[in-house]
């Protein structure tokens, strides 16, 4: 292990590619539509001129640091970089209208970085155990964990239980789009071929958060606009209160690292779910629930931690089985082949050094990408306090290259229409939003997950090892959401 660290410090031309791809990896993530998949994809060619050793190095560093570049458009505009990065999209960009964009880059970096070396961490522990624990993690797992990342749609709704369940509901409605997997039954497509594949995920994030912003943004006026943005100083103040953020949300990175990893390393799912669990997490768990949604440091530190973590834990089974654990780590792999790297049973005992470099790799870029953000943190700043009708248009055109990006068909368009006017009603309302952005993304995993273990196991499924301890867990939020209900009915009986 050792050996590695110093085979990478030792050689020019390996440290050389890791900070070469670490400011790329940024780029990637920093430029909404992107991502890691693109990246991959577009350095590919890049990839097959270089050795085996080499190519790992750039690979890895590359699309580890995706998701902490993804935070910048999250936070600066409320525009998500990468599809992870919309669980900060409310708290990070609210923070960032209060004048405290650099305390959230800050807070984020550093608990992206601690997330990955935690991911990196648990890569290496799992070398011994990982065809032990996949043989206990399918379809069930999948459904419980899904099922536990929507139930608390309730956490990030406040005081608004109802009205948090009613718009979590309709993104389930709404996630029904398309023709099912399972059953080949075309869905609310209306007879358009555009949506057999359902909603584009970034197209309805963009339209229920980036726009109704930016709309209430413009309409506020010049003066107000830059008040609400002036309210903080950047600077070191802001760098210093972000780390202290971290350490006094230590145990939710940790406990956001746990979770970010233990769901990058079962296969199907992917870093959407990660990131949606733990801000859920963060939000049941916070000393301030209320605060979701207005400006939470936690619901910024919580995400970005598990963003980081999954990377680790999805390399995995990608490793040592050859099982994809998300869809960022397929197109992973078929990079990996042609540089002679054979994922699977025997990877281990016959390139354990391919293990080892890739392992450091992760760490160093992690911690290299966290140490580029926070010094432009200030920078990033300016942007995000100039003039609200130099920064309105200029958000938008992003969001509209972001959904030209990602769906690839100019009739989403129309569909970003039409939510951006529910997101609208939403923020105007005073309803949550982030309830409707879990169940649109976890739905069809969750019914996908769902029909499979019928499908396989019956109504056995429900006894499994790993799945008896989950629906216990299950079992208790349900019962503080019921008590929540409970307690808001007493409330407005009470008022009445």
């Amino acid at each position: 292990m050792l050996g590695a660290l110093a085979e990478l410090f030792g050689s020019p031309t390996l440290l050389g590619l890791l900070l070469l791809a670490v400011p790329i990896g940024l780029f990637f993530g920093v430029v909404p539509g992107l991502g890691g998949k693109i990246a991959i994809i577009a350095m590919l060619p890049l990839v097959f001129a270089m050795d085996q050793m080499a190519g790992c190095v750039f690979l890895i560093s590359l699309h580890a640091v995706v998701h902490t570049g993804g935070a910048v458009p999250s936070i600066l505009f409320g525009v998500p970089g990468t599809g992870p990065s919309t669980a900060i999209v409310a708290d990070g960009h609210a923070l960032a209208r209060k004048g405290q964009a650099v305390r959230a880059l800050t807070a984020s970096s550093v608990a992206s970085a601690l997330g990955g070396v935690f991911g990196a961490l648990v890569l290496a522990l799992l070398v011994p155990f990982s065809r032990e624990i996949v043989t206990y993690l399918s379809y069930p797992e999948i459904f419980f964990l899904t099922l536990f990342g929507i139930l608390m749609a309730a956490g990030l709704s406040g005081d608004s239980v109802l009205r948090g369940l009613a718009t979590g509901v309709l993104g389930l409605l709404i996630a029904t789009m398309g023709i099912s997997h399972n059953t080949g039954d075309h869905r609310f497509t209306f007879g358009a071929m555009f949506l057999w594949d359902g909603i584009d995920l970034i197209t309805a994030i963009l339209a229920i958060y980036a726009v109704p912003e930016m709309i209430t943004l413009g309409a506020r006026g010049r003066g107000s606009a830059t008040g609400d943005l002036r309210m903080g100083r950047p600077g070191l103040g802001q760098v210093a209160q972000g780390v202290r953020d971290v350490i006094v949300f230590r145990w939710l990175t940790f406990r956001t690292s746990v979770l970010g990893a233990v769901t990058g390393f079962i296969p199907g799912l992917g870093g959407d779910v990660a990131a949606w669990v733990c801000y859920g997490h963060a939000a049941q768990t916070s000393p301030k629930p209320e605060e979701f949604g207005r400006g939470a440091i936690d619901g910024v530190i919580g995400p970005e931690a598990a963003n980081n973590s999954k990377e680790g834990g999805s390399l995995a089974p990608t490793l040592f089985l050859g099982l994809p654990g998300s869809s960022g780590m397929a197109i992973l792999l078929v990079a990996l082949v042609p540089l002679g790297i054979d994922p699977g049973p025997g990877f281990l005992a016959t390139q354990p050094e391919i293990l080892w470099i890739m392992v450091w790799a992760l760490v160093i870029s992690n911690c290299l990408a966290a140490a580029i953000v926070v010094a432009f943190a200030p920078a990033f700043d300016r942007v995000s306090r100039l003039d609200p009708h130099v920064i309105v248009p200029f958000v938008f055109l992003l969001a509209l290259f972001s959904i030209y990006l990602s769906a690839n068909d100019w009739r989403f368009f129309g569909i970003a229409a039409g939510l951006s006017v529910l997101g609208l009603l939403f923020k105007r309302l005073d309803w949550p939003r982030a309830p409707f952005v879990v169940a649109l993304i976890l739905g069809p995993a969750a019914e996908d997950a769902l029909v499979k273990s019928l499908a396989i196991w019956g109504p056995d499924f429900f006894l499994r090892p790993v799945s008896l301890p989950l629906m216990v867990i299950l079992a208790f939020i349900g019962f503080r959401v019921s008590a929540r209900l409970r307690r808001v009915a007493a409330a407005s009986e009470a008022s009445e």
